[in-house]
Order: structure tokens, then sequence, then C-alpha cells
């Protein structure tokens, strides 16, 4: 059983930057890939970024390639979501997922985190 808990979401103005994290329990944190995904309001939850559980392989959205960046720290427990030049298109809840695969497929991911809201104004 892994629980998972966001944080770092908030208002920001666009072109600003935000840190989203996800703070993991359990004593096999490394064994998971862990995804971000997000769902705007009215709209699908769509994947965002994905990493392999010793952070060697990212993968992420086409769409988001270069504004975002994932990345881990297993001794902590932590995986993190660095999202740079924020526009209002951004603007949904953050969730962060574990799953046994380096996937980017939403029903592929066990566990998730009951995220965190990131608001970008115009």
């Amino acid at each position: 059983q892994v629980q998972l808990v966001e944080s770092g979401g908030g208002l920001v103005q666009a072109g600003g930057s935000l840190r989203l994290s996800c703070a993991a329990s359990g004593r096999t944190f490394s064994s998971y890939a862990m995804g971000w995904f997000r769902q705007a309001p009215g709209k699908e939850r769509e994947f965002v970024a994905t990493i392999s559980g010793n952070g060697g392989s990212k993968f992420y959205a086409d769409s988001l390639k270069g504004r975002f960046t994932i990345s881990r720290d297993n001794a902590k427990n932590t995986v993190y979501l660095q999202m740079n030049s924020l526009n209002s298109g951004d603007t949904a809840v953050y969730y962060c997922a574990a799953g046994r695969h380096f996937v980017a497929t939403l029903d592929s991911y066990d566990y998730w985190g009951q995220g965190t809201q990131v608001t970008v104004s115009s």
C-alpha cells in the first residue's frame, strides 16, 4: 500500500513557476514509476509526465515538453514537478500516482494522491 500526498499548488500569474511535490509512504518507493496527471474543470484527467523508479527515464506529454520537468528523490520518498512559463491552460488539479510500469496510461497506476489545485491567472 502506498499513500501519496501532493503539495505546492496555488495561485500564480501567467508566466510564473511552481514546483509541486508528492510525498509517498512506504519503504518501496523506488520500485514504483511515478506519474503526474492533471484534470481541468469539465475535462478528463490527462497525462503530464512520468519517471521510472530509479529516475533514469522520463517521459512527458508532447504539449508540455520544455516547460515541465519531473524528478524524484528516493531518499526522501518524494517526486517533484517543476512547472515553468505557466499559462491559463495549465489551470487544473494536479495528481501524482504510483504504478509498477513506466507508462503514460492513467489506468496503469495503482495509487493516487488527493490532488493539489493549480490556478494560473492571466
